[in-house]
């Protein structure tokens, strides 16, 4: 059995905590603005960052570890928020790990963040699409989703983008 190196660990964990902490958002703070007059679930911000940790979870620990990773975080969720809410966010989820997971692998050998950029747009697609009818019956709040998770995935790709090249200029 391969045990992922600390950092992949790190990363297992953030992601793992995402899963739930969107969804105690949803269940206390209802929904939040989010840009441009738009306004989704409060867990939006969330489910974007679990997409960018997905993603490095994948690339330090491996797909195994982030299936299981997956399965603990709807577990916890369930736990921590109404079941319904929690039975939506994970078969959200599923979906858009699954379609996420699809576009990531073949794109990888381009690219970690070509394959992050592509793969989080598909993820982040399906999961507001399905998340929203599930959960609250409607798409009233599909444009906010959308920005929202977009401004995470952009934030977090910024980030590792300057990460990488202050790394680059140390070498």
């Amino acid at each position: 059995m391969n045990v992922p190196a600390p950092a992949g660990t790190a990363t297992l964990v953030a992601y793992i905590a995402t899963i739930p902490a969107a969804n105690l958002a949803v269940t206390h703070f209802g929904a939040v603005p989010v840009g441009f007059g738009y306004a989704a679930p409060a867990g939006v911000y969330m489910v974007g960052l679990a997409l960018v940790l997905r993603d490095l979870a994948r690339e330090s620990a491996g797909r195994g570890a982030v299936l299981a990773a997956i399965a603990v975080g709807t577990v916890l969720s369930y736990f921590l928020s109404t079941p319904a809410l929690a039975v939506a966010s994970a078969s959200a989820f599923a979906v858009a790990e699954i379609m996420d997971f699809a576009v990531y692998e073949p794109l990888r050998k381009r690219g970690l963040l070509i394959a992050m950029l592509a793969s989080n747009a598909v993820g982040l697609l399906a999961d507001s699409i399905l998340f929203l009818k599930l959960a609250f019956g409607s798409f009233d709040y599909l444009p906010g989703q959308i920005l929202g998770k977009a401004w995470m995935t952009l934030a977090a790709i910024t980030v590792l983008t300057l990460l990488r090249r202050r790394k680059q200029a140390t070498v």
